[in-house]
């Protein structure tokens, strides 16, 4: 038997696991399915709305960005991230009390940005790794009738762009493999653009999240970091892009 390829599973491998696998509480209203990226719990009035994303790659402001993605995934619910949990695996022999407390720094920073309170989580050096790995899981909570669910793309779309594509993914390859880059003839202005992506204009889509809801019913079809969301019917929604670096962005 072949050994799977890194990266995300199969996409109807991983469905078929979710349907050998069905939820039973009835409260859940969306549980694990292939294209949603947060799962929906009913609270009577109010929907709990909870994600969980790592961030296995970048090693550069880890634990920033395991905010930032996660709380991504809640906002375009259409809900508001309200409480994270992070879980801090970091690397043996690699690990200083120093570079610990700056991950913590990091997390208070993006949480008090967002308004998000930091709730617990799990940190430990781990035997085995070359670089932190940073698991995130964010809850927030959105009005029953102010939820948003996921959809698929339809001919006569409008796309409204705010940023560009796909900043997400330009930011980590230039953080993370700067001399590949170099050795291919990027060049160095271009890449120190790229770096300051995640923050400049930022990978974060809750403001332009929050707006779109309050203009219109809003459907997104993805969570990852695309750049547009598209409008039909009075309704604006994010089209699927190629390509690991992606978020949804509203307009």
């Amino acid at each position: 038997m072949s050994c799977l390829p890194v990266g995300k599973l199969r996409a109807s491998f991983l469905q078929a696991l979710f349907d050998r696998h069905p939820v039973k509480d009835e409260r859940v209203l969306m549980g694990p399915r292939v294209g949603e990226d947060a799962a929906v719990i009913d609270l009577g009035e109010r929907c709990l709305v909870a994600t969980a994303d790592p961030i296995t790659f970048a090693s550069e402001d880890a634990a920033w960005y395991a905010l930032q993605v996660n709380a991504n995934d809640i906002a375009v619910r259409g809900a508001r991230p309200r409480w994270f949990l992070a879980t801090l695996l970091l690397p043996e022999g690699a690990t200083t009390e120093v570079s610990v407390t700056t991950m913590f720094e990091q997390l208070t920073e993006a949480c008090e940005a967002l308004g998000v309170a930091l709730v617990g989580g799990h940190t430990e050096v781990t035997h085995g790794l070359d670089r932190p790995i940073v698991a995130g899981t964010m809850l927030g909570e959105v009005e029953k009738e102010r939820l948003v669910t996921t959809g698929g793309a339809q001919v006569g779309d409008a796309i409204v762009m705010t940023k560009g594509i796909p900043l997400e993914g330009a930011a980590i390859i230039a953080r993370e493999r700067e001399a590949t880059l170099l050795e291919r003839g990027v060049r160095p202005a271009v890449i120190r653009k790229a770096r300051h992506f995640l923050r400049t204009p930022g990978i974060s889509v809750v403001p332009e999240a929050e707006i779109a809801c309050k203009l219109a019913a809003c459907t997104p079809c993805t969570t990852r970091p695309r750049a547009g969301w598209r409008r039909r019917s009075g309704s604006w929604r994010t089209p699927p892009v190629s390509g690991s670096a992606s978020t949804p962005i509203a307009s």
